[in-house]
């Protein structure tokens, strides 16, 4: 098996990472996309594609019927407002040019789009595991193949704690050594210009709320579409289970599919090499520099808009490059940590749906937070997930503080370094951007320092965790404005910088 790319995991000794210095000032040289696929060439096996099954106008028909479901069930939008401005991603304006009818049907909490065929896509809203794509059907046609389950959070009001445990911020002004007129400044450029639909603005300094904002009719406690800012909660998960001995971070990933056979080479395949997006697994991402769309509908979508077993399909898909040898950004590695973590949950005779609330969430103050899942109870935390702004500071918090909550350890040490170093294979492959289901600003994409890395989701969803400077930055908004709202968020994150003092 090819390893010359293996990566050193000193995980549990290697330094923290707000512990680094600077990273060196001269710009990073950045592969182009001919020789990001160049250097793939060599590496390819001959193994077979299959294509995802189904009509690509159902499956974004299905995907806008859960993107509709959730904002109007979940966010609390106005139907007509989430088919303008919501969730592209899965279903984007052309898809939604072609529907002929989508009707929300309130009392079943079911959204229903209709094509011009005739065929009908549902979602339906399960409470707790928020809104399913139903398996093929009309209206009434409300097949799962689980149970969902209610989950309830231990914690007290959050209008009777301060934070972060609850809501409660200090009196009085900002604390000494902050520009407080440039944070204002920062404040304002976050929602300009208004077609950038900013909804949320949250920034903590050494932990505390320092600039806070909402768009029209959303609040602190709103559970916003957060997308692939979900694959940073899969790795905290993944974390505590490293911590709790289920796991190691550096075994062969035991996926049931792969170890049928002793010359299965995925057995090679690291929980690293997934968390790094370089498990080398054949999976079509429009992501992917090389990436044509005839060959049929993307599986990177895919497990967004089939009502199957997620990762059924994720685990049986063949090798297309050796392990941790090749970085690509698609949705089967998250989708199989997600395994991972359901199956070693179940291993110790506990609940999975509610095991994120028990182990992470009520940890660290959250309430909002909403994971849906497929029909088979998978959650699909590659990016189908749902939480407010202040929620995101607090998971951002726990990774500016090496994994550390009010005095408590939630993840192993080491575990923050590993997520925010860049990827061997994506290294390699010229690109230091991604690392451990966190991206990596290392190509200076963002007018901050270059050690700084971040959760990302599509529509400009982002947490971004700057060490040198203490802070946390949240910025959620609705699809649309996605481009827009990501130059204001630049201009934002310049004058933060300019207003906070560096780390000595």
């Amino acid at each position: 098996m090819h390893r010359a790319l293996l990566f050193p995991i000193a995980l549990f000794i290697a330094p923290c990472a707000h512990e680094r210095t600077s990273a060196p000032a001269a710009p990073p040289k950045i592969a182009t996309r001919e020789e990001i696929i160049a250097r793939a060439k060599p590496f390819e096996r001959d193994t077979p594609y299959e294509v995802p099954p189904g009509d690509p106008n159902e499956l974004h028909a299905a995907g806008l019927a859960k993107v509709i479901c959730s904002a109007v069930f979940i966010t609390g939008l106005d139907a007509d407002f989430a088919r303008e401005n919501c969730g592209f991603f899965v279903a984007p304006p052309e898809a939604r040019a072609r529907i002929s009818d989508v009707r929300v049907d309130r009392q079943a909490r079911q959204v229903h789009i209709t094509l011009p065929s005739g065929t009908v896509r549902t979602a339906k809203y399960f409470g707790d595991q928020g809104c399913i794509i139903l398996p093929h059907g009309g209206p009434g046609r409300d097949t799962i193949y689980f149970r969902p389950v209610e989950v309830t959070s231990t914690l007290p009001d959050p209008a009777t704690l301060p934070w972060p445990m609850g809501d409660i911020l200090p009196r009085g002004p900002l604390p000494a050594g902050l520009d407080t007129a440039k944070v204002n400044q920062a404040l304002d450029a976050a929602f300009e210009p208004p077609e950038g639909l900013t909804a949320a603005f949250v920034v903590t300094w050494r932990g505390r709320i320092i600039a806070e904002r909402y768009g029209p009719g959303i609040t602190m406690h709103t559970a916003l579409e957060s997308w692939s800012m979900g694959k940073s909660i899969t790795a905290t998960l993944m974390g505590i289970l490293i911590k709790d001995g289920v796991y190691r971070l550096n075994q062969p990933a035991p996926i049931p599919q792969w170890q049928q056979s002793p010359s299965d080479p995925r057995r090679a395949i690291t929980i690293a090499d997934l968390m790094h997006m370089s498990s080398g697994l054949r999976f079509r991402a429009p992501q992917d520099p090389d990436y044509d769309a005839a060959p049929g509908f993307p599986d990177h979508v895919y497990l967004y808009t089939a009502p199957i077993n997620t990762f059924e399909w994720s685990a049986t898909r063949p090798l297309q490059w050796p392990p941790n040898t090749v970085g690509r950004y698609r949705n089967c590695d998250p989708s199989l940590v997600n395994y991972l973590i359901r199956l070693g949950v179940e291993r110790r005779g506990e609940d999975y749906l509610s095991f994120p609330q028990r182990a992470l969430f009520d940890r660290l103050g959250m309430r909002s937070m909403i994971l849906e899942t497929d029909p088979y109870g998978n959650f699909l935390l590659q990016g189908y997930e749902f939480g407010c702004a202040r929620d995101w500071a607090r998971l951002g918090n726990l990774y500016l503080q090496d994994g550390v909550w009010q005095g408590e350890r939630i993840l192993p040490r080491g575990f923050v370094r590993f997520v925010s170093t860049v990827a061997p294979a994506w290294k390699a492959d010229g690109r230091p951007i991604y690392g451990g289901f966190f991206w990596i600003n290392g190509n200076d994409a963002y007018p901050i320092p270059r050690e700084s890395y971040y959760m990302a989701g599509a529509g400009n969803q982002k947490v971004i965790i700057i060490p040198s400077h203490e802070l946390v930055v949240v910025r959620m908004g609705h699809y649309r404005g996605a481009g827009p709202g990501d130059e204001g968020l630049k201009r934002a994150l310049a004058l933060l910088i300019e207003a906070t003092p560096a780390r000595r």
